[in-house]
């Protein structure tokens, strides 16, 4: 019987594994291979060693792009937290229509990356845009947006905040996970709101942060939507983030070994990005079962 079922459980998890190291893990490694080669579409790879990735230090596109990459998700990412945050705990208040207001907040993440650029290129618009339009009508100076080099990264950063919704309800989640017995000892020793949040709130969400942080910093170090669809890189590579330049070395320039070390190089980033935060967030993580970190 253990046989058996054995055999069965082998068979039903057959597909995903193979998908995974057909699509995922067989890429990687032809890409691992290509990015020690110089290959262009339509021609024979020729093996460079670690000539692409030497080539990157004299790239100026590619610091170009890194940078700001950088800027972006330095941006982005504490802007989306924040909101999300403050928003997520509106929401756990008991109010009427809760479930409406919930709805409304989540909208926004359901519309689909491509109408969601079109819709902000509108907005954006520096002759008709709706943010112009409502700063005249404030009596205040209008911007260039996107299409200005000073101003277009900020730009983006604040369009990041209209799709802040998957992060809100993951943040939501965690404040009804909080337990009230907490507050209620708080209120007890005559703390009002700011010591609420202070001594309970804020340590205990300490975990869903460190994730939403996580997660953030991964998903910005690949932002790419903006830039292809709405500014192409511009104005003055103003807004050439990595994974465009990435895309374009690959699709535009046929450079496909750079582009598979330009791909190796993010990969390697990304993880010591990441394990500088796991590192740092034994400082700062709280978790309750016997105060652990």
């Amino acid at each position: 019987m253990r046989r058996l079922e054995t055999r069965w459980g082998i068979l039903m998890a057959l597909p995903a594994i193979l998908g995974f190291v057909i699509f995922t893990i067989g890429p990687m490694v032809a890409s691992a291979w290509f990015s020690l080669t110089d290959w262009t579409i339509g021609g024979s790879p020729s093996f460079v060693g670690l000539d692409n990735y030497t080539a990157m230090a004299h790239d100026e596109l590619f610091w170009k792009s890194l940078g700001t990459t950088t800027y972006y998700t330095l941006g982005a990412v504490p802007l989306v937290l924040i909101v999300s945050f403050a928003v997520a705990m509106l929401l756990n208040e008991k109010v009427r229509g809760l479930a409406v207001w919930r709805t409304i907040f989540y909208l926004p993440t359901l519309v689909p990356a491509i109408a969601n650029v079109v819709l902000w290129i509108w907005i954006f618009n520096p002759d008709f845009g709706l943010l112009n339009s409502l700063l005249r009508q404030g009596g205040l100076p209008g911007s260039q947006w996107i299409y200005a080099e000073s101003t277009a990264v900020p730009s983006l950063i604040i369009m990041s905040t209209w799709g802040f919704g998957n992060t809100m309800v993951i943040f939501l989640a965690g404040l009804q996970g909080v337990p009230r017995h907490l507050y209620e000892a708080v209120s007890i020793d005559g703390g009002g709101a700011w010591r609420r949040f202070w001594h309970v709130t804020l340590p205990m969400m300490t975990p869903t942060i460190f994730y939403n942080l996580v997660v953030g910093v991964v998903g910005t170090f690949q932002v790419f939507n903006q830039a292809y669809v709405m500014t192409e890189g511009g104005p003055n590579h103003a807004t050439l983030f990595y994974v465009y330049y990435l895309f374009r070395k690959a699709f535009t320039e046929s450079e496909m070994g750079y582009a598979s070390a330009l791909a190796w190089t993010l990969f390697m980033l990304i993880m010591v990005v990441t394990f500088l935060i796991f590192r740092n967030a034994r400082r700062w993580v709280y978790y309750e079962m016997a105060g652990a970190r």
